[in-house]
């Protein structure tokens, strides 16, 4: 089976992203319904590391390990068994960076398109777009500042 061969060949950091991905995905589209955005939201923040990233990570290697982490949410949402939406894989993103250390942004973007309104979420990190295209904000207007879970606030 050529995905099997393809999972065998992903680096044993990855093979584990992956696997928190293929989990966290259904969870976080159940925990949206039952519980809401804001307080799942918060209860990942809870399962991240606490503290700041540590010092004298490379600017481009942390973009390269978050751009990694993106590749793998991607891959279990498209050949999981759960196929997500932007919204679950963005949270789930975010949290699998949380916690790497990495501290990635949470974003939400709107547009009117045909007359019907529509929401998009995608994560950056230091303005790098990580789980879409780099136009994403000329697709959408997206809110001043980054959703953070209730109780901390946005820099």
């Amino acid at each position: 089976m050529g995905n099997w061969s393809r999972v065998w060949r992903l680096s044993p950091a990855e093979r584990w992203s992956l696997a928190l991905a293929l989990a966290l995905l259904p969870l976080t589209a159940l925990a949206l319904w039952v519980v809401g955005f804001r307080r799942w939201q918060a209860t990942l923040a809870r399962l991240a590391p606490v503290g700041p990233s540590p010092k004298g990570r490379d600017e481009a290697d942390l973009i390269g390990q978050a751009r990694t982490v993106a590749r793998m949410v991607d891959a279990a949402a498209r050949h999981g068994p759960y196929r997500a939406t932007c919204l679950p894989r963005s949270l789930a993103l975010w949290c699998l960076l949380q916690r790497r250390r990495i501290d990635g942004d949470l974003r939400i973007g709107v547009r009117k398109k045909a007359g019907r309104f529509e929401a998009h979420a995608w994560v950056e990190l230091r303005g790098v777009v990580l789980n879409d295209s780099g136009d994403v904000h000329e697709r959408f207007a997206a809110f001043d500042r980054a959703i953070v879970p209730a109780g901390e606030t946005a820099l």
